[in-house]
């Protein structure tokens, strides 16, 4: 037994010798004392197995001195199961403290990071601790499965252990916010990036994800948050098909909806006019949608929307009587696709603007 288990002994010779003696089992002050030893040496940082083997070790060098019979063998070492259970009892109870107390604080952080509302100095300074160098560029890539997650989950666990087990310890921090699986990389490792993309795909069932551009600085974690989340809300409007949109690809996306009056004046200018259609507007508009995504070629537009490539002229053709505006003409499809994307991302017909 070395020095530096020593404290965590204190007493247990003199209570080893006195059970030998009396038969007796510990008391309570007793059991709370090795309890209170079993959490300072967990707080210490001491191995719980070194533990329980100095105090082994501390039975076998009193054993011939305590050990007189049958009778005061039974009892010893029912003491020793005592003091061992209670000093561990004690470990573990102070390493369920130091857990919670560790997972409040990396939640803190995240809260902090993510919402940006610390004080930038201090937040790189608790970052270290987490693995990040807030002081380089940093991208944010957000996962939204078809159900919320947690730190506990296990598609979280599953996600985390791939990273480790393919990147290991590249500064990669794994998380979750608002039921969302996040995951925060260094600005020049976009195949982290990218495969936890991958895997979050894989292990949700289907997820999207969307990834920030790297932005720089203590800020710059919640920047490219900001955006990935924006990102993701871009393509539910959108209903793009891409399990993967980046931030940077959606750009113009925002400089659109800047001013939302000029792209309401525009949508209702430009697309009004199918509301005089029969069935409405909302399948003039989507075959609007298929051809434009179809790189305006008909035959494609016409078999993504299940049409023969004469039904399809056809609607194009009433789009042209009622707007004013042939989709055909490469004059007139740039209004048409920037209001078809404007009514996407405005809601419209289905909500009013």
């Amino acid at each position: 037994m070395t020095q530096q288990y020593e404290p965590y002994l204190t007493g247990y010779a003199e209570i080893l010798a006195e059970v030998a003696g009396t038969g007796r089992r510990l008391n309570r002050d007793e059991l709370e004392d090795r309890r209170r030893l079993g959490e300072q040496a967990a707080e210490a940082g001491h191995s719980l197995r070194d533990l329980v083997r100095g105090h082994l070790d501390a039975t076998r060098a009193g054993w011939p001195g305590t050990a007189r019979d049958a009778g005061t063998t039974d009892s010893v070492l029912a003491a020793v199961a005592q003091a061992v259970d209670a000093f561990a009892e004690g470990y573990e109870r102070a390493q369920r403290l130091a857990v919670r107390q560790e997972e409040a604080a990396r939640r803190e952080f995240i809260d902090d990071l993510l919402y940006g509302r610390s004080d930038l100095g201090r937040l790189a300074e608790r970052a270290e601790r987490f693995g990040l160098v807030l002081s380089r560029a940093h991208a944010v890539a957000v996962a939204q499965g078809p159900e919320a997650y947690d730190d506990t989950a296990p598609v979280t666990r599953l996600v985390e252990t791939a990273l480790i087990s393919r990147f290991g310890d590249r500064r990669v921090l794994i998380t979750t916010k608002n039921g969302q699986l996040i995951c925060v990389a260094p600005g020049d490792e976009d195949d982290v990036l990218a495969f936890f993309a991958k895997q979050a795909y894989a292990a949700t069932d289907g997820s999207r994800v969307a990834i920030g551009r790297p932005q720089p600085g203590p800020g710059g974690v919640v920047h490219s948050y900001e955006e990935a989340l924006s990102a993701l809300e871009l393509a539910e409007r959108l209903e793009l098909d891409e399990p993967v949109v980046r931030a940077a690809d959606l750009l113009v996306y925002p400089v659109l909806t800047r001013d939302r009056q000029a792209m309401a004046d525009l949508v209702l200018s430009v697309l009004g006019p199918l509301r005089g259609a029969r069935g409405g507007p909302e399948p003039l508009l989507r075959t609007l949608e298929a051809y434009f995504d179809a790189g305006c070629t008909a035959a494609e537009a016409a078999r993504r929307l299940s049409l023969s490539v004469r039904a399809l002229t056809y609607r194009l053709e009433r789009i042209h009587q009622l707007t004013g505006a042939n989709p055909a003409d490469p004059v007139h499809r740039y209004t048409l696709q920037t209001a078809v994307i404007g009514a996407r991302l405005l809601g419209w017909p289905a909500q009013e603007i």
